[in-house]
């Protein structure tokens, strides 16, 4: 018997008892059977959609070619080569010479060079590092990257400087054309053109582009002063590095100091720091300094006008103190040949030095300990090739000679070391940098100096006079750069002079201009060298006898200066 009030659900017929109930029943048999399955097809289309696909990582060298018209790099220009259509990313657009760093790569600078000459055939004989820039990382969603880049400027050399010129720029398929700017006008709107993040690559190698012209004047000079200044030593180079950051802050846009305006100093620090890196101790331990007194005033309640104002006297204040460094440095050498070398048993006359190279300090040290402790002074000094700075101190020491000096100066070709070392009383050296365990990087034939006097005269001391900002970062002397320079400087004394000078340039021309050169010749011009820390028996510095336990301690504490001020670039 059928119930009344029949009702019909999908095809099927309920009574009004049993109709919640079995409709109930029934409608979770049809979703399970039919649009369940379509709702959870849906739900897993969508979350396949959401899942993101995991980021390419990619690390690039990225190289910016500059010309510099008249060696003026005020009057710089940089040229951007735009994409063709056959590259995998950002068809079209304009960029730097890039590619990828390989794992067989020995570093970034190495991919750069490569790139280089793949794309444009250029080689090394026709460039010059002009900027490293801090690398930086960035994703690029739309084409499921992340990047690292490493960015880098090189100054194209002209033909009178033994490079190609622009006319030795041969672009590959990479490229469809390339043009030249001001880089002052690079931009990163869609008429420009521009890969993502062009300006904070071309930024990093030219910071000028967010100090405004006449700080960015004062930068340019600075680090062309810097990377160009073979004469000098660290200590004025430091001098110059601080001056320069004095300089570009005085000139700065005073209106609103904000963490932006301090990002854009740290960043011109960094690069000075970066200008010159085979005198980068001294160099950065005195912008660290200088930096750290820009920070406390940063924090001040003053306007910015006054903040600026007091940056440019803290600055000037620090330059002061540096000045004086010399008299504190003579003061304890003259002390320490007291106490170790003149106080013996039978009054000594005559004190005999070896050093080289040219310094300030040591030729002032040396004058003063001759007046002061009474000795006649028996100075020897390699010429120091190939800018012979020993013959350059070697007059300088002989114009600042009175009455009150009584010296002898003889100068020695660096291939005599041995005889010049011999029975004298101290080897006396000065340091570009210091390593963290107290090895000194000086001027090129030290060691070979300090070699020959523990040959030939055993009992000597090897002394370093330096200033404690030359102490470097931690790490091992391996890690540190070695400079390598133009081998013209070596070529150019030859000719003239020696037979077959130029059947040696003309090979080395020849191998150098070809995009894969085997060289038949080499020509090596190292400015410095290391004097292990096994050598080294005193360091006499501004801050007094120095051990290599104080000089770890003070290497340790720039680093983390370096971290402070740099890192988060």
């Amino acid at each position: 018997m059928l119930c009344g009030n029949l009702r019909v659900y999908h095809g099927a017929l309920f009574t009004n008892a049993t109709c919640a109930r079995h409709s109930l029943g029934l409608s979770m048999r049809i979703l399970k059977s039919d649009s369940w399955l379509n709702y959870r097809r849906t739900m897993a289309s969508g979350n396949a959609a959401n899942e993101k696909k995991p980021l390419k990582k990619r690390a690039v060298a990225g190289s910016f070619l500059f010309k510099v018209p008249g060696g003026d790099e005020k009057q710089a220009q940089v040229a951007l080569f735009r994409r063709s259509g056959k590259v995998s990313t950002y068809q079209h657009k304009l960029a730097p010479i890039s590619g990828s760093v390989e794992k067989d790569d020995a570093n970034p600078l190495a991919t750069a060079l490569r790139e280089i000459n793949e794309e444009t055939g250029l080689t090394l004989s026709s460039l010059e590092l002009l900027r490293v820039g801090k690398p930086y990382t960035f994703v690029d969603e739309s084409i499921g990257r992340e990047w690292t880049i490493n960015p880098f400027g090189w100054r194209l050399k002209d033909k009178t400087e033994g490079g190609k010129g622009e006319e030795g720029i041969t672009i590959d398929w990479e490229h469809e054309g390339y043009g030249w700017f001001n880089p002052l006008d690079v931009n990163e709107s869609d008429e420009f053109g521009g890969v993502p993040k062009l300006v904070n690559s071309l930024r990093r190698v030219w910071p000028e582009y967010d100090l405004g012209v006449k700080a960015g004047r004062h930068l340019t000079t600075g680090l062309q002063r810097l990377r160009n200044d073979h004469e000098s030593g660290a200590r004025q180079l430091a001098e110059v590095a601080v001056s320069t950051l004095k300089n570009l802050i005085a000139e700065l846009d005073s209106d609103v100091i904000d963490d932006t305006w301090w990002a854009n100093v740290r960043m011109a620090a960094w690069h000075i720091c970066k200008a010159r890196e085979s005198m980068g101790a001294a160099i950065t331990s005195a912008i660290v300094k200088a930096l750290d007194r820009v920070d406390t005033i940063l924090t001040q309640d003053l306007s910015p006008p006054e903040k600026i104002s007091q940056m440019v006297k803290a600055l000037e204040d620090q330059l002061g103190q540096r000045r004086s460094s010399t008299e504190r440095i003579r003061s304890t050498f003259v002390n320490y040949l007291r106490q170790h070398v003149t106080q013996t048993t039978e009054p000594r006359k005559t004190l005999s030095v070896l050093t080289l190279s040219s310094s300030s300090t040591i030729s002032a040290c040396l004058l003063q300990a001759a007046v002061d402790l009474g000795v006649s002074l028996d100075l020897r000094i390699l010429e120091s090739r190939p800018l012979y700075e020993g013959v350059t101190m070697a007059s300088k020491l002989l114009e600042m000679e009175n009455e009150s000096t009584d010296m002898a100066v003889t100068i020695y070709t660096d291939a005599s070391a041995a005889l010049a070392a011999s029975a004298v009383d101290i080897v006396v050296l000065g340091a570009d940098r210091i390593s963290s365990s107290g090895d000194v990087s000086n001027k090129i034939g030290s060691l070979p100096a300090v070699l020959s006097q523990r040959h030939t005269a055993p009992d000597a001391g090897v002394v370093i006079l330096s200033e404690t900002e030359k102490i470097a970062t931690p790490g091992a002397v391996e890690e540190h750069p070695m400079e390598e320079n133009d081998p013209m400087e070596l070529i150019q004394t030859w000719k003239g002079n020696v037979k077959g000078a130029d059947i040696i340039e003309d090979s080395l021309n020849d191998t150098e201009s070809k995009s894969t050169p085997v060289k038949k010749v080499h020509v090596k011009n190292t400015y410095f060298e290391w004097v292990p820390a096994q050598f080294v028996h005193a360091y006499v510095t501004d801050e007094g006898l120095w051990s290599v336990e104080d000089i770890t301690k003070r290497s340790n504490w720039v680093g983390e200066q370096v971290d402070r001020f740099f890192k988060e670039l």
